[in-house]
């Protein structure tokens, strides 16, 4: 058994709050066990200058965590001045991972920006935050829709987000912080419902891993991807 009681094979406990801001046009706080990520997402008239004229639109994301989201306080970047390499690695991820199943041209030449605010972290931030900020972006979409501003749905697939990895030599689903910081394996996989890779991030911490791991950490990779796509849809729809 893992240091949560969890199978290899288990999520976290996944809740998704939709509506949690009255004030965003989509929003959604999601948890994964104790990491807990508010995704607010906002549509704005403007897009990026290299897209004016192109009939496309955009879709972006911003990633922070406040200072207590951690045991130890973390200082807020913007008192350091700039962000940090890994905030900025985290939204680019989200926006790559949003734009991978939203059509730019059937949105139109407007913006959907998603901020991913973590609340608390215990592993797993990024792909939380991936799978929390899907369901913001569709309810933004949804309003729009319902607006008669998008006629034809530019949502072309569902994308979610998990970690796996390779904990005490056996491949485990989900990682929680005490897992992913003795992990000798830590990934990272973004699929969407039908199957696709968007990303795959894999790196060995200690021992390198070989075809055999990689084939397990995947399959469960789907099995969990599978899985909160449903949750997803559970939360969109009801």
């Amino acid at each position: 058994m893992r240091v949560d009681q969890r199978e290899a094979d288990q999520l976290r406990p996944v809740t998704i709050e939709t509506g949690y801001l009255a004030t965003a046009e989509g929003s959604a706080l999601i948890s994964f066990g104790n990491t807990k990520v508010l995704c607010a997402a906002t549509i704005e008239d403007t897009i990026p200058s290299f897209l004016r004229g192109s009939g496309k639109g955009w879709v972006t994301a911003e990633y922070s965590m406040l200072p207590r989201a951690t045991v130890t306080r973390t200082p807020r970047e913007v008192s350091k001045g700039r962000q940090s390499g890994r905030t900025m690695e985290i939204q680019r991820l989200i926006g790559r991972a949003l734009r991978t199943v939203i059509n730019l041209e059937a949105l139109g030449e407007r913006s959907i920006i998603v901020d991913c605010d973590v609340i608390q972290a215990d592993g797993g931030t990024r792909t939380a935050a991936i799978t929390g900020a899907y369901v913001a972006a569709v309810l933004a979409i949804k309003q729009l829709m319902d607006f008669g501003q998008v006629k034809t749905n530019p949502v072309t697939d569902h994308v979610a987000a998990v970690s796996v990895g390779i904990v005490d030599g056996e491949a485990v689903l989900d990682l929680c912080y005490e897992e992913d910081s003795k992990a000798e394996v830590d990934a990272n996989v973004v699929l969407t419902w039908s199957g696709k890779f968007v990303e795959f991030q894999a790196t060995a911490e200690r021992n390198p891993f070989d075809d055999a791991q990689m084939a397990q950490m995947i399959a469960l990779a789907r099995k969990g991807i599978l899985e909160l796509v449903a949750l997803q849809e559970k939360a969109l729809t009801g």
